[in-house]
C-alpha cells in the first residue's frame, strides 16, 4: 500500500539518503594497498619521533666479543 508522501517526509527521506552517502564516503579509504597504509603509518611516526632510538654501544661490543671468542677458537684448535 502506497501513501502519499508529504514534504515534511520528503525532506526527512533526503537528509536520510545524504546521511547514507556521507556515512559510505566514511568507510572509503585514501591508500589502495596495504603497502601505501604502512608507508604513511611509519612517515607519520617517524616524524612523531616515535622510532628513534638512543645509540647504544651494545652492538658493537657484541660484535667485537664474538669477533675475539672465534679468533681465540680459531687460535687454540690450530
Amino acid at each position: 500500500m502506497s501513501l502519499p508522501r508529504s514534504p515534511r517526509s520528503r525532506a526527512a527521506l533526503a537528509s536520510l539518503e545524504a546521511a547514507a552517502v556521507s556515512a559510505r564516503e566514511g568507510f572509503a579509504c585514501m591508500f589502495s594497498t596495504s603497502d601505501e597504509y604502512e608507508t604513511a603509518l611509519i612517515a607519520q611516526r617517524r616524524t612523531q619521533g616515535r622510532y628513534d632510538q638512543p645509540k647504544s654501544r651494545w652492538p658493537a661490543m657484541m660484535f667485537v666479543g664474538c669477533a675475539l671468542m672465534v679468533a681465540g677458537t680459531v687460535l687454540l684448535l690450530n
